[in-house]
Parts: structure tokens; C-alpha cells; sequence
């Protein structure tokens, strides 16, 4: 199954205002998971 069959391509290289605004959630959301991973291993004793 390839994403670029689909009405909606994975990977858009001049993504619309509504998927520029789901990236920009999803990546700030993966940012701040990836933060508190790195703390709580520093964190840790």
C-alpha cells in the first residue's frame, strides 16, 4: 500500500494550512515526549 495512491499523500512536500498545522502538532507532541524521556533518563538515579 503506497500513500501517494491516496487522496492524501504521506509525505506532502507543499502541505495545505490544515496539514501544515497536524505536522506542526504531531512533531511539538513527539518534541515534548522525547523531552521528558531524556529528563526521567537524567533524572534517574
Amino acid at each position: 500500500m503506497s500513500g501517494r495512491l491516496g487522496p492524501m499523500p504521506a509525505l506532502d512536500p507543499n502541505p495545505t494550512g490544515g496539514q501544515r498545522k497536524l505536522l506542526l502538532v504531531l512533531g511539538a507532541m513527539l518534541g515534548i515526549t522525547i523531552a521528558i524521556a531524556v529528563i526521567a533518563t537524567v533524572a534517574a538515579p
